[in-house]
């Protein structure tokens, strides 16, 4: 495919308005219905939509920039138009940039029907642990569910719903218009039926014909291992329900992991301090540290430095799109007393002359008074 900025006519520091514009522009010279029979035509009106699908989006337009067709997936192909557009195809793209309707007999819809419901999105807090080992949790979202009392159809007990006389169960009505292309037909949804191809003319009482009701629900989601703040789950089929019988939308459940009291995530790893004393970190110690799998044991070799990183293997994150999980990294931090005693501070004093190192020559009280009777 050409570059996308050469198929609308821009510069690539062209504004959001301009590349709509041109967009706009070229759509309209090359739509199908301005030329009939002409597939050249038709395949530059999917590359001209692809390019403005892209250019359109501030991220996917970053990412080309930077990438060209690999950061957008342009290698495998021209757009799915249809998915573009809520499946409405080549028609509806021209409805979305014209304000109009797109023509007939080019990416024409069947007989109508029940609309599917919207998705709905939640956020689900979870603990570290649960981040790095995965786990089983509520959510409860409020949503619409298929009435009972009528199975969803919106029409009351004995009754059903109608065939629309105005569009025959079509759900879309189509007139005739002249433009400066020609003769164009156009398509809408029915007035009398909304779109939905069927009437009601005795509503059921609990969902006043409209086949669904709001309700809260719970659902158990699995969160799998390695999930991280900004992670997103797509539960399909568990978002609201459709007017009268229409499928059901899907579920999104954001991640959002609460801060840990002592482990800190970097990627797939977690990082962890270690306190040790002027002491310890000179002669050197052990420890027992508590980690999310259960105590390990940490050598601290004599004369470990500040900062310091000790790693253990396989301890971290699980990795969400691979095998394994990170490390965990223990980091030394020497804590330097704030408060001594008067033996404490005479025992560094003499350890300070013997290395020929200056410190402090200021005395405490109770070394000045007992010079005082020396």
């Amino acid at each position: 495919m050409a570059d996308y900025y050469q198929l609308l006519g821009v510069s690539r520091t062209a504004s959001p308005d301009e590349i709509k514009k041109a967009y706009r522009k070229r759509a309209r010279e090359l739509h199908p219905d301005a030329n009939p029979g002409d597939a050249a035509a038709e395949e530059q009106f999917k590359q001209v939509a692809k390019a403005y699908e892209v250019l359109s989006d501030p991220d996917a337009r970053g990412r080309y920039d930077r990438f060209g067709e690999a950061g957008v997936g342009g290698a495998s192909g021209g757009p799915n138009l249809g998915d573009m557009f809520g499946g409405g195809g080549l028609g509806d793209l021209f409805d979305a940039f014209f304000g109009g309707q797109g023509g007939g007999g080019f990416g024409g819809r069947g007989p109508a029907g029940p609309p599917r419901g919207q998705d709905l999105e939640v956020v689900a807090d979870i603990s570290l642990e649960q981040a790095v080992f995965g786990a089983t949790m509520p959510v409860t979202v409020r949503t619409a569910v298929r009435c009972d009392d009528c199975g969803g159809s919106g029409a009351a007990e004995g009754t059903q719903p109608v065939t629309c006389s105005e569009c025959n169960g079509r759900g879309q009505v189509q007139r005739v218009r002249q433009s400066l292309l020609g003769q164009m037909v156009t398509t809408s949804a029915c007035p009398r039926c909304g779109g939905l191809g069927q009437v009601i003319a005795s509503p059921c009482r609990t969902c006043s014909g409209d086949g669904r009701v709001v309700t809260e629900k719970t659902y158990q989601v699995d969160i799998p291992a390695g999930v991280d703040t900004g992670s997103t789950l797509r539960l399909t089929g568990r978002g609201a329900v459709g007017p009268r019988g229409g499928g059901a939308g899907d579920l999104y459940v954001h991640i959002r992991v609460a801060a840990h009291d002592r482990f800190v995530r970097e990627g797939d790893d977690l990082a962890v301090e270690l306190p040790v004393s002027i002491a310890q970190a000179a002669l050197g110690t052990k420890f027992l540290l508590p980690t999310l799998d259960g105590d390990e044991e940490i050598v601290v070799p004599a004369g470990t430095q500040p900062g310091r990183e000790f790693v253990i293997r396989g301890r971290g994150a699980s990795r969400l799109q691979g095998r394994g999980r990170g490390d965990l990294r223990v980091r030394v931090r020497v804590e330097v007393p704030t408060k001594l005693t008067e033996a404490e501070v005479d025992l560094l004093r003499r350890f300070a002359e013997g290395r020929g190192e200056h410190v402090h020559a200021e005395q405490g009280l109770f070394s000045r008074i007992k010079s005082a009777f020396s």
